[in-house]
């Protein structure tokens, strides 16, 4: 494992869309960073790629997908975002091709953010553990969206429906990268953090016996420490870095 000291993040943005594939994704550890970001005035805005119907074994879809919506709805608002938006791909089994890249570029168009916001694309968590099928397609079709967000040939009937090229987007930051470059300090957004992965409380208790209030302090606390180990021994937020 590296021991390079992390960059602190770039501030030259006052707005950011975070484009991951399921609720919760946000809250195991991001949201700390959000919750800095929010109290500094910026905007920042959601869209998920599913409602996350699939992720708990003991409740069908139909109700589930309604369920997790709610609780991430929650979860936002504890870290001060507003605008959180869901598209209709199917938890489990999303595809990376043309029709997500076209999804996110519209959204991109929409928002027209200075910083994209993604989780981890690539296929291991930190060579430990395998990553998700959905994870991996939502973070690299994130990455190619913002190129074609910019370009008015690809997709142009995006165009055509009011939603104009955007080449804004200064910087894209990957969430639970096995590579993190850069970092924010998350001293002030860590109990809201708590707090915002604590919304998902259906989903919490079908993944661990666990307390929820401790599962959620535990694993944040860790993680924010581990990556405070290569930040000046300040919790932290880590992310992947790709500047355009």
């Amino acid at each position: 494992m590296s021991t390079e000291q992390l960059t602190p993040m770039p501030t030259d943005w006052q707005r950011a869309l975070a484009i991951v594939a399921h609720p919760d994704d946000l809250e195991y550890g991001v949201s700390a960073a959000i919750a800095r970001w929010t109290d500094e005035g910026r905007t920042v805005a959601y869209l998920l790629a599913t409602v996350g119907e699939a992720g708990i074994d003991g409740i069908a879809p139909e109700e589930c997908g309604p369920l997790r919506a709610r609780e991430q709805w929650a979860a936002a608002a504890e870290v001060g975002v507003d605008s959180v938006e869901f598209l209709d791909h199917r938890d489990g089994v999303i595809e990376y091709g043309i029709g997500l890249r076209r999804d996110f570029a519209a959204a991109i168009r929409r928002h027209r953010p200075e910083l994209v916001i993604t989780l981890n694309h690539h296929d291991t968590w930190g060579g430990v553990a395998w990553n998700t099928p959905d994870h991996r397609a939502v973070g690299r079709a994130v990455l190619d969206a913002v190129g074609d967000a910019g370009n008015r040939w690809i997709f142009p009937d995006l165009a055509e429906q009011g939603l104009e090229p955007w080449n804004g987007v200064r910087h894209v930051a990957v969430a639970g990268s096995p590579h993190p470059s850069h970092a924010v300090d998350a001293t002030a957004g860590a109990e809201r953090a708590v707090r915002s992965l604590l919304a998902h409380r259906s989903y919490i208790e079908a993944l661990t016996d666990e307390e929820p209030e401790t599962y959620c302090r535990t694993f944040l606390e860790g993680t924010m420490a581990a990556a405070g180990k290569r930040f000046g021994g300040r919790p932290a937020v880590s992310f992947e870095l790709f500047s355009r």
